[in-house]
């Protein structure tokens, strides 16, 4: 059994790619395998997914990056901590924001924003 993790925007320079576009991986699913455990299992391959995906102590997920899974946001159907079947598509969207001040534009970003975009 397996999922499919898509990677997709500024998040795929995490992941190797340029920071556009989408990047798809096949990752094995274990019987007693959850969101979590497939989500750090696989992040932890890749040091600066893993700093942006988890929250500083590693406990829960980042503020930046959205979890998708089989097209519903976490919350809808899954949580981190649901039972996975195999067959299941998990998205990691990174979220784009933005803020301005009167007289100025000021754009507030992540600390791994790309540097291009």
């Amino acid at each position: 059994m397996t999922a499919t993790i898509e990677v997709t925007t500024w998040v795929t320079r995490c992941v190797g790619g340029d920071g556009s576009g989408s990047r798809l991986f096949e990752e094995p699913v274990a019987p007693d395998d959850t969101l979590r455990t497939l989500l750090r299992r696989w992040s932890a391959r890749f040091p600066e997914l893993e700093a942006a995906l988890w929250n500083p102590a590693r406990t829960d997920l980042g503020e930046h990056i959205e979890v998708v899974v089989n097209d519903a946001v976490l919350g809808v159907t899954h949580q981190l901590d649901s039972p996975l079947q195999g067959g299941e598509r998990v998205t990691l969207l990174g979220q784009f924001m933005g803020g301005a001040m009167v007289g100025a534009l000021s754009i507030t970003c992540p600390p791994f924003w790309p540097s291009k975009i």
